[in-house]
């Protein structure tokens, strides 16, 4: 795993939906890397809102596709794709490869469209979402 999470305020937080929100938890933290800063449940135990952060930097939000209120309410598990960059592809690729996960593209060099060079990782997480880890920290500003 790399260090201990940011503790820096993310200006960007994507927000995905799941059916099951404690199993996403579990991936996304025990197989992704990501850390748990909040999950809030509902009487029932699904997850109502929850947030994680990157080591390295990054926020996440999640919560259910079965709580409908609110402006994200309509929004549908599996649908979202989300590049996180890091050093360590390779280690994200054992633990998900340990995990029985869906490896939609194995550890490789490519280009971006911009073409810059990265070595990169895309996965399936069990709701559908791809996620792209790769070596890419974006153009110079």
């Amino acid at each position: 795993m790399e260090g201990m999470a940011d503790s820096s305020a993310s200006s960007v937080w994507p927000i995905l939906h799941y059916d099951d929100t404690r199993s996403a938890l579990r991936f996304l933290v025990d197989v992704l890397g990501f850390h748990e800063v909040l999950a809030v449940p509902d009487d029932e135990g699904d997850i109502v809102h929850a947030e994680l952060r990157r080591p390295g930097g990054g926020a996440l939000v999640f919560g259910s596709t079965k709580h409908t209120d609110g402006v994200h309410g309509r929004m549908r598990a599996g649908s979202s794709a989300v590049y996180v960059a890091t050093e360590d592809v390779d280690a994200v690729h054992s633990r998900v490869k340990a995990a029985g996960g869906d490896v939609v593209e194995a550890p490789h060099h490519t280009e971006f469209g911009s073409g810059a060079g990265s070595y990169a990782l895309t996965v399936r997480d069990p709701e559908g979402n791809l996620w792209t880890f790769g070596t890419y920290r974006g153009a110079e500003a």
